[in-house]
């Protein structure tokens, strides 16, 4: 028997990293080792597309696209880098450094993007990004329709209006929106997920919430929970006086079976398109169908902020440490102490607030407080730059980050509010 016979076959490439230079992501080259064994190569990003065309591509699983801050001036490439693998089945991890934009990822994560993994990478979290790629598709999901139905309209309920308002952008109000709305959909199979048996015996079942964007131009909540937007809002607000709970619920969409979301509209409309009389008849359709009504407003005043407000059994303000914030929420104050407003209702919110230990932040804080005359009775810590990213990726921090300290405090905060309404309602019942 000849030599060459005993000569083992070399094993197909099923991965390659893709980067402008694989030498600076010397984690991902370890990682890649321990995972892949020598089934692996590196290319650039100039000889990606190239290479994907030829015969050697065809054992190819997945891609793992590493880059950093430098690289986004190459995105269009990297983007049909991504477009080319997914029309030939390659599946894409994307390796992201701490630098790179939020919008870049939701670019590529848009494009065809399966996994990101923040760089540098944490422990075997490329090997888990790598399972939940190779792993078999999930059944299909159900079509939008039976989603946006699953729920009836009951007209039976007396829900809890809370609209959430950032005193400037960047603040924090639709992630609080966003999340709140989340925990409280879930408050209580969160509550009792070790004690299934008593959940049983009691009959528990979570609150009914729905969430609305009322921010028309600019609202996110469709993209920080991946739902897509729909002509039927905009049907919706264009004619509320036919509207009914049916063609209401008809407008919404699931979210996990447990929340039910009013996007914003698919184009860009007129804040004052919509009337006050248009508002009141939104959240009220809204309010005797659901336990609590979580409102996204716009940065903006409107002629219908007033109606918004007196809705509200609470108003959630969110503002931070720093002039802009100040100064807003002074004249926010002003303006509504002027017309006579209930500004009482108004229960602020601090946003990246300073840790326990920070006594320089708190006397700020107390500083802040005193100077505009207000009572700041939430502080939200900061959850970092995977707060952003985790909503770029479309999941409620308690899926995503649930042991993120932002996601901890938001929860303290449903608990509160849905502790609160069952009081009353127990007191009044």
């Amino acid at each position: 028997m000849s030599g060459a016979m005993l000569q083992p076959e070399p094993q197909p490439i099923t991965a390659c990293t893709v980067s402008r230079d694989v030498q600076n992501f010397d984690l991902l080259i370890e990682d890649m080792e321990n995972c892949m064994g020598e089934s692996w190569g590196d290319l650039g990003f100039e000889d990606t597309l190239a290479f994907l065309e030829q015969s050697e591509a065809r054992d190819l699983e997945f891609l793992a696209i590493a880059m950093d801050e430098e690289d986004e001036a190459d995105i269009g490439l990297i983007v049909d880098i991504v477009r080319t693998a997914k029309d030939k089945s390659i599946r894409i991890i994307l390796i992201i450094g701490e630098e790179v934009s939020p919008t870049t990822l939701h670019t590529l994560m848009r494009e065809g993007g399966d996994e990101f993994v923040p760089y540098p990478l944490p422990e075997g979290e490329l090997a888990n990004a790598i399972d939940r790629v190779m792993a078999p598709p999930p059944p299909p999901p159900a079509p939008v329709q039976d989603v946006t139905t699953a729920l009836k309209a009951t007209d039976d309920r007396s829900g809890v209006v809370i609209p959430v308002h950032g005193m400037a952008g960047g603040t924090g109000a639709t992630t609080l929106a966003v999340n709140l709305a989340w925990e409280l959909a879930t408050i209580e199979s969160n509550r009792t997920k070790t004690r299934k048996k008593d959940k049983d015996k009691t009959g528990e079942k979570p609150p009914q919430v729905c969430l609305i964007d009322l921010d028309f131009q600019f609202g996110s909540t469709s993209t920080f929970l991946d739902l897509p937007r729909r002509e039927a809002v905009f049907e919706l607000l264009q004619d509320t006086e036919a509207m009914d709970s049916e063609s209401f619920m008809q407008a919404l969409q699931g979210f996990e079976n447990k929340l039910h979301v009013l996007t914003a509209p698919t184009d860009l409309i007129p804040l004052d398109m919509v009337t006050p009389a248009d508002i009141e008849r939104l959240i009220e359709t809204a309010r005797i169908n659901f336990d609590y009504v979580i409102i996204d407003m716009p940065k903006t005043f409107v002629e219908w902020t007033e109606t918004v407000l007196n809705a509200a059994h609470v108003y959630f303000a969110t503002l931070e440490l720093d002039m802009r914030s100040a100064q807003n929420t002074l004249r926010v104050k002003r303006a509504l102490q002027a017309e006579q407003l209930p500004f009482d209702k108004l229960r602020f919110v601090l946003n990246r607030a300073p840790k326990f230990t920070d006594l320089s932040g708190k006397s700020r804080i107390k500083r802040l407080s005193e100077s505009l005359g207000i009572s700041i009775e939430v502080q939200m810590s900061d959850g970092g730059r995977p707060v952003a990213q985790t909503a770029d990726h479309g999941v409620p921090l308690a899926e995503g980050l649930p042991k993120n300290p932002l996601r901890r405090e938001i929860l303290k905060l449903a608990t509160s509010v849905h502790a609160h309404n069952v009081a009353d309602d127990a007191a009044t019942g």
